[in-house]
């Protein structure tokens, strides 16, 4: 009978800054190690959770799902549902913890983490888990720019939006918010910085965190996993005396946020392409992800993008019986669905 506490890994982080890329290597290289993965997505299509399972992470060997091993939760950022949600998927894997040797939680990137950590000193989640570290992905270029996500003019109109900031937008008060929970803090994507910017990034981050977090490097999150689980830190006990921007707030909300969900039949993928440029430079939108079906193409196309920038490639083979459909998922601020709607109407096959 297992008799240690079952440590969480938290992962948390801006939009695009690689959070899933870093849980697809920590499954891949796994070990042997039986994880538990609770996705957590704003919106309603929790997109991270089906690129999670198109790597075959918690299929079996014939591709099918295997029921509750990626634990999904797509109401809303979980600092927001954590009550309504968090506490019985965590119950869940209480009853299953013999055949769990750590749990993976990746939270939307519009997530406070403090009061995910602060639910972990619930006794019946204390009982069983502990907060092994709080691991805060940055994406360094997005960093570098000084703004945090790659769409200055998104993130300024936000700011300008909202009477009462005054310097500083509420995507900045977020980051920090991220960084003063962090146990680890993972500086994304330095393949596409020189030695300046990320010498530059590392300071701002620094000067975040206490002199004991650590700052790492990484490209695509790739990184022992000896660094990124097992670091023993029993975030739960401490994070009441870590400050955030938001601890005298009577609520956790994100109402400057809003998503929406757009599902179409095969489409054009140059036509997709630039139809969703057109929509980033027309709307205040932080991220588009989603999944794609092609005409003629055996394969599913998987889309991301942060500002202008569209990262697109064929991530699994449609299933047998599976519909082929196209369906994205937009995040931003006062979002005009009709409007997105009719920018995606000349796109179909």
């Amino acid at each position: 009978m297992q008799t240690s506490k079952i440590p969480a890994t938290i992962v948390t982080g801006f939009l695009g800054s690689g959070k899933t890329t870093l849980l697809r290597h920590i499954l891949q290289n796994a070990g042997g190690l039986r994880i538990a993965v609770i996705v957590n997505e704003f919106g309603e299509l929790g997109i991270d959770g089906e690129i999670l399972r198109g790597c075959g992470i918690g299929c079996d060997e014939e591709g099918n799902e295997i029921e509750g091993s990626v634990y999904e939760l797509a109401n809303g950022c979980m600092c927001c549902t954590v009550q309504e949600e968090f506490f019985p998927v965590m119950k869940k894997l209480a009853e299953m913890r013999e055949r769990i040797d750590a749990v993976l939680i990746e939270t939307s990137g519009l997530a406070l983490p403090k009061p995910l950590v602060q639910a972990f000193q619930w006794p019946e989640i204390a009982n069983v888990f502990t907060v092994d570290s709080v691991v805060t992905v940055v994406d360094g270029p997005a960093a570098a720019s000084g703004q945090f996500a790659e769409d200055p003019e998104a993130v300024d109109a936000q700011r300008r939006a909202d009477p009462n900031l005054d310097h500083e937008s509420p995507l900045h008060e977020l980051f920090e918010d991220q960084l003063s929970a962090a146990d680890l803090v993972v500086l994304n994507k330095t393949d596409l910085m020189d030695d300046a910017a990320r010498a530059q990034v590392e300071a701002l981050i620094r000067g975040e965190v206490p002199p004991e977090v650590k700052i790492v490097t990484a490209t695509e999150g790739r990184l022992p996993l000896a660094l990124l689980l097992g670091q023993g830190r029993a975030a739960e006990a401490s994070i009441d005396q870590r400050a955030s921007h938001h601890d005298h707030e009577e609520d956790h909300n994100h109402d400057d946020f809003d998503s929406h969900v757009i599902e179409l039949p095969p489409v054009d993928r140059d036509r997709l392409l630039a139809a969703l440029a057109r929509l980033v430079a027309q709307q205040t939108i932080y991220r588009v992800k989603g999944f794609a079906a092609i005409p003629g193409k055996p394969m599913r196309l998987l889309l991301q993008g942060v500002g202008q920038r569209f990262d697109h490639h064929f991530d699994r083979r449609w299933h047998a019986g599976e519909a082929q459909r196209t369906r994205l998922v937009f995040i931003g601020a006062d979002l005009d669905a009709q409007a997105l709607h009719a920018g995606l109407a000349g796109v179909a096959a």
